[in-house]
């Protein structure tokens, strides 16, 4: 029988939920961070640090997190996650208010909510692949991209407006969103995952293994090659974009609407993605956002109004979700659900290097070439990746994700219409 819809999955709901709140309260401390390191400090140097330490506490816990994610309770971890990050922003809280807080502090909160945040995403991942029908999967890997687009635009929002009324109010909501969200994820009732075997308890040894699954399967390796080469060059751009902008005297408020408009286009991609990917073969859905991108980047040398900018940027984020959608699912299902936590966790790291090593080449970019040539310099790196990826033999013939439909690593979904297939849970309580 056919599963019932997405809207009335109990346990996706729960968890899409709670983590569409978490991200809006993570993203409103994100925007008032460095806002609280200038008033105390007022030193810009300083606002960086404390952000830069979230980021690289991401990246350092990334991989053991994987590896944690597939040993332990997934529910478990993800309810710990959510305790010690919001024990930890109610702690600036409570020092913020009583005007006490000290950049120690802040930079050891950052730390707890880079690796709070690094640890829960593959535990998240991998439960995600075991609550939704397989089929069902494509249109959950597309929500879940719109929902941090969404949590993001809001929390970004949210955030400057509350700090605005009190230093701590910002902070606050983040505790309350993730309170909230703790709550939530208590009733989400997770299937257990396959233990990991005995004799394999060497966490060095597991993220090893992680590492040589992404690399030993072909289209996952030369998918997230691809990925992270343009997500190199294209983070480079948007910085260079950003300078290009600010150097044509385009107001500060037409710069902000003009970076929100990135995230417009994705909440509309992500949208769009289900409906796009059921239609397109995963080789056109992939090389489609290459190309789209090598044509629209260059137009940005002779733009000079902001909003124009901002419905460039709409444009270019439509179809990346489409192409997430498709090699996401395809990885899930593809990877063993014991693997499923580092599979995530090697993503990530991967997809964050090039995060944060792809700004820094663009300011280094603009600063040596003047005017729109660095707009061209970063094109044509695009437009190299574009030409690698239209060749490739490995994508001109990636699988489509309905072909892996009935491999063994399937989840039965929890919350279908007959609890006979609802497979052991784990704990409902944490």
């Amino acid at each position: 029988m056919t599963a019932p819809p997405l809207s009335r999955n109990r346990d996706y709901r729960l968890l899409w939920g709670s983590q569409a709140l978490s991200e809006a309260g993570f993203a409103a401390s994100v925007i008032a961070l460095p806002l609280l390191v200038l008033a105390v400090t007022g030193s810009p140097a300083l606002s960086g640090l404390v952000l830069g330490v979230d980021a690289m506490a991401q990246l350092v816990a990334g991989l053991p997190a994987g590896a944690l994610a597939d040993r332990w309770n997934r529910k478990k971890l993800m309810l710990g996650c959510e305790a010690v990050y919001t024990l930890a922003v109610a702690s600036l809280v409570a020092t913020v208010w009583l005007d006490v807080v000290s950049i120690p502090q802040l930079i050891a909160v950052a730390a707890v909510m880079g690796c709070c945040r690094s640890l829960f995403g593959p535990a998240e991942g991998a439960t995600l692949a075991r609550i939704v029908p397989t089929a069902q999967l494509p249109t959950a890997v597309a929500m879940n991209s719109a929902r941090g687009a969404l949590g993001q635009l809001s929390g970004t929002a949210i955030g400057g407006f509350l700090y605005g009324l009190a230093r701590a109010v910002p902070f606050a909501f983040d505790v309350l969103a993730h309170a909230v969200s703790f709550a939530a994820l208590c009733f989400v009732r997770s299937p257990r995952h396959e233990p990991v075997p005995r004799g394999e308890g060497h966490l060095g040894r597991e993220m090893a293994e992680g590492l040589r699954w992404v690399w030993g399967e072909r289209h996952v390796r030369v998918t997230v090659l691809c990925a992270v080469s343009l997500n190199f060059f294209f983070s480079a751009y948007y910085i260079v974009v950003v300078v290009l902008a600010r150097d044509r005297g385009i107001t500060a408020g037409e710069i902000g609407v003009m970076a929100a408009m990135l995230g417009v286009g994705g909440v509309a991609g992500s949208l769009i993605a289900p409906w796009l990917q059921r239609r397109l073969s995963p080789y056109v859905s992939i090389m489609s956002v290459f190309w789209v991108l090598t044509l629209l980047t260059p137009l940005a040398a002779v733009i000079d109004d902001g909003y124009l900018m901002g419905a460039l940027f709409v444009a270019m984020a439509l179809l990346p979700p489409t192409a997430n959608t498709t090699i996401g699912t395809y990885q899930l299902l593809l990877t063993p659900d014991r693997l499923r936590g580092r599979l995530t966790s090697v993503m990530g790291v991967i997809g964050g290097v090039s995060a944060a090593t792809g700004p820094a080449f663009g300011g280094l970019v603009v600063q040596a070439v003047p005017g729109g040539g660095a707009v061209v310099l970063c094109t044509a790196g695009i437009a190299l990746v574009t030409l690698v990826v239209t060749f490739s033999p490995t994508l001109r013939h990636f699988p489509r994700s309905d072909a892996l439909t009935a491999a063994p690593a399937e989840p039965q979904p929890v919350g279908g219409a007959h609890s006979a297939d609802v497979p052991t849970t784990e704990e409902n309580q944490p």
